[in-house]
C-alpha cells in the first residue's frame, strides 16, 4: 500500500514539474491550432455543400466535380495531419517525454 502512495506522489510531482508543463504546452500549441484549422476546413466543405451547390457541381474532369475533389481532399488532409503530428511528436514531444519517463523511473 505504501508503494502506491509513493507512486502517486511521484506522479503528482512530475505533473507539477516544469518539464511536464512544457510538454503539455508544446502539445497544446500544436493540437489546438491544428484542430481549429481542420475543423474550419471541414465546416467549409459542409457549408459549401449545403449553400453553394452550383459551385460544388462544377465539373472538373469528366464526372468528377468540385464536391468530390474537396471531399477527397478531406481524407488527404486527415492523413497529412496524422503524418505531420507524427513528425512533430518525434522531434518535439518524444524527447521530452523520454526525459520525464527516465526521471520518474529513477524515483520509483
Amino acid at each position: 500500500m505504501t508503494a502506491r502512495q509513493h507512486d502517486s506522489s511521484v506522479y503528482e510531482e512530475v505533473q507539477a514539474s516544469e518539464k511536464f508543463q512544457e510538454l503539455r504546452r508544446r502539445l497544446r500549441a500544436w493540437t489546438f491550432p491544428m484542430t481549429i484549422a481542420f475543423f474550419t476546413w471541414y465546416l467549409l466543405y459542409v457549408v459549401l455543400s449545403g449553400f453553394a451547390r452550383d459551385f460544388m457541381a462544377i465539373k472538373v474532369l469528366g464526372n468528377i466535380n468540385v464536391a468530390l475533389v474537396l471531399g477527397l481532399l478531406q481524407f488527404v488532409s486527415t492523413f497529412g495531419i496524422a503524418w505531420a503530428y507524427s513528425r512533430f511528436a518525434e522531434k518535439k514531444l518524444d524527447p521530452l517525454a523520454d526525459e520525464i519517463r527516465h526521471e520518474v523511473e529513477g524515483k520509483i
